[in-house]
């Protein structure tokens, strides 16, 4: 007798202590919480915040952000390269910024802002809209690196933020930037503070390998270094130089490829030290990956190495390196985005319906005479086991093309040609309940899987939401944020709601012993299922595109407090675009619109082919649909003999911001 399933299970199942770093888990309820700030005396339970929001007429999906967790993702962070510096008797500091690009909303630059205050933590912009932002919202005592391609314009706003007093450092990132800052310079009557990017030979790793080495389009080679160099002493601005920069990527999933760099940024930076270059910081760049499957390896969507072994290793690096060579040992600057922003953010969609493959809408009988092809896929069917699962899909594959050879030679009866499909996906759905106990599983099997999955509908837009999935494969961890006392017994790929057939989930983390699919338990006519994306907060909200004109979801702002019900408020909810504001953005205007539509409605009053009153409950309703919500409203999906939805919890009360 199989043993009663339980979350722990769910827990093994979704892998959430591999991926989570303890801000997820899930309740004796079945339901998942969230550990803010990674303390076991206060939880937040997910669900029920949803049914809060859903309480307040909020509709999914929504993106819910957990303010804690970012402030202690930035003060981790830094504490950690605090305790670094000490137990390796390290001279210089750490001053960290974070990048904008990574994250450039307003309320989460002013959370990390305001966590990182007490560390000096600053901020980096690689655009002059960027650098605008972050001009004005920097302080003068945190560091303001501008990365990036710069024209004059850029280097005269840099020059503006040190005149005003903040310490804005200038990043040469090729040879023809350095005229630009010196005329600006000159023009303006102030001396700037410069940055020398360094182009290495260390190569990271994974899907941005190409950031460094001679293919990089970011640096100086060691020629274009030393040449930066002299220009500079030629033109006075020697002693401006106060920080050495290197960049091998983002997401780098090797520690060993982290500390190699680090050994090579540091060596040159030693060398210009030596050539009374007064460089006071080395820019260790970003690249501190995320375990986002949570299998702690260097493939692309994990890591090999925790935090704390990564601000270790350039730690004790730069020491080593400066005592060989008897250099001052530099202040340390990294610009570590996606560590910092990516747990703090959950989308919470609802899955809406399921798309069964390869059902058969009748079932055809067995009878005495059937075609060979039907014969052989029975037996096939019959024989099938843990153990010869590749065989009989081979054998599966060749008899299908047969009959299907046979049919448009006319040898084949289109009943037995119905048989010879119907019997194909039943031992392909064989196959799918087999895995578990296979040692093997063959590509073209998981391929296949693919095909034959059952499909949830799910509420969202892959292009808007999730940009990375579709663009270059990166794995999210997904799971149901509720029933995880119960046995997910399905699995299924996940489609979206837009017209594309790449809107789609077919690969998730952790689970290619079900073929790649996600477990999930069956929707129930009437009641939500809703499912949670984690890891979301770097780059997807900002790279998302409107595709199909769904637009950007709406956010909910969590805070943690022990003092109000369910131990958490809604500091704020930002709306996502209606379907006009979408409209808007690719230039279509709402008023416009309505107004063709109303003459085309007058017409057909005008003609009689409508009443009057009639046309105008026709232009009500269309303008009304300007101010919907871009996504699907589920009530509004309900056929009319399905149960409603049952009414979510009370909403625990707003607290003011």
């Amino acid at each position: 007798m199989a043993k009663p399933w339980t979350v722990e299970d769910s827990a093994k199942l979704y892998n959430v202590e591999g991926w989570s770093l303890k801000y997820f888990d899930i309740n004796a309820e079945g339901n998942l919480i969230v550990h803010p700030r990674r303390t076991a005396d206060l939880s937040i339970d997910v669900k029920k915040v949803v049914d809060d929001v859903i309480a307040r007429g909020i509709r999914l999906p929504v993106l819910f952000r957990f303010q804690d967790i970012l402030r202690h993702r930035v003060t981790l962070l830094n504490e950690s390269f605090r305790k670094a510096i000490e137990d390796h008797k390290y001279k210089g500091r750490y001053y960290g910024v974070y990048p904008i690009k990574v994250n450039q909303l307003c309320e989460v630059v002013e959370e990390i802002l305001d966590a990182g205050q007490p560390y000096q933590y600053g901020l980096e912009a690689g655009s002059k809209g960027e650098l605008l932002a972050v001009l004005a919202m920097n302080g003068p005592e945190s560091l303001t690196i501008l990365n990036g391609y710069k024209d004059e314009s850029m280097m005269r706003l840099a020059l503006l933020g040190v005149k005003l007093g903040k310490k804005v450092i200038v990043v040469i990132e090729k040879p023809s930037e350095i005229p630009l800052l010196l005329k600006a310079s000159r023009d303006m009557g102030v001396r700037p503070l410069i940055g020398l990017r360094s182009k290495l030979q260390t190569q990271g790793t994974g899907r941005w390998k190409y950031s460094s080495g001679h293919s990089s389009k970011f640096g100086l080679t060691s020629p274009e270094l030393l040449a930066a160099v002299e220009t500079l002493a030629a033109a006075g601005m020697l002693d401006c130089v106060k920080l050495l920069h290197f960049h091998i990527g983002s997401q780098i999933s090797d520690i060993q490829i982290i500390k190699d760099a680090v050994k090579e940024g540091a060596r040159v930076y030693a060398k210009l030290r030596k050539k009374k270059l007064d460089i006071e910081y080395l820019d260790c760049g970003g690249g501190l990956g995320v375990d986002y499957d949570g299998t702690h390896t260097a493939v692309d969507s994990s890591t090999n190495y925790t935090p704390r072994e990564y601000v270790s290793g350039i730690v004790y690096s730069i020491k080593e390196v400066c005592k060989q060579e008897k250099v001052p040992e530099p202040n340390i600057v990294t610009e570590s985005g996606r560590s910092i922003v990516a747990h703090h953010s959950l989308m919470v969609v609802d899955a809406v319906g399921i798309i069964e493959s390869g059902a058969a809408p009748i079932e055809l009988a067995q009878t005495d005479k059937e075609a060979e092809p039907v014969t052989e896929m029975r037996e096939t069917l019959q024989d099938l086991n843990p153990k010869n699962l590749a065989e009989s899909y081979h054998d599966a594959v060749q008899r299908r093309e047969e009959a299907f050879s046979m049919f448009k030679l006319g040898y084949l009866e289109l009943e037995d040609k119905a048989k010879v499909e119907n019997l194909f996906w039943r031992i392909c759905m064989e196959i799918d309940k087999h895995l578990p106990k296979a040692k093997y599983i063959s590509e073209d099997i998981l391929d296949m899987l693919k095909t034959v999955r059952s499909q949830y509908l799910c509420n969202f837009s892959v292009f808007q939401s999730l940009p990375d999935s579709w663009a270059i494969g990166q794995l999210f961890p997904i799971m149901p944020l509720h029933r995880l006392a119960e046995e997910p017994n399905q699995r299924a790929a996940l489609v979206d709601i837009t017209c594309d057939s790449d809107g789609k989930i077919v690969q998730f983390a952790g689970h290619r012993k079900t073929g790649g699919a996600l477990p999930l338990h069956p929707l129930r006519p009437g009641e939500p299922y809703y499912l949670g994306f984690f890891l979301m907060g770097a780059y997807q909200a900002t790279m998302g595109d409107i595709h199909n004109l769904f637009g950007r979801l709406n956010e909910v702002h969590v805070f943690e407090d022990k003092d109000e019900p369910g131990g958490y408020y809604l500091e704020e909810v930002v709306h996502g675009q209606k379907v006009k504001d979408v409209l808007t953005s690719v230039q279509y205007l709402d008023a416009e619109l309505i107004k063709m539509m109303k003459d085309q409605i007058e017409n057909l009053v005008k003609a009689g082919t409508i009443k009057p009153r009639e046309g105008v409950e026709y232009l009500d309703q269309y303008e009304a649909a300007m101010e919907h919500y871009t996504y699907i409203d589920r009530n509004a999906m309900r056929v009319p003999d399905e149960a409603p939805a049952p009414a979510p919890a009370p909403p625990a009360p707003a607290k003011a911001a």
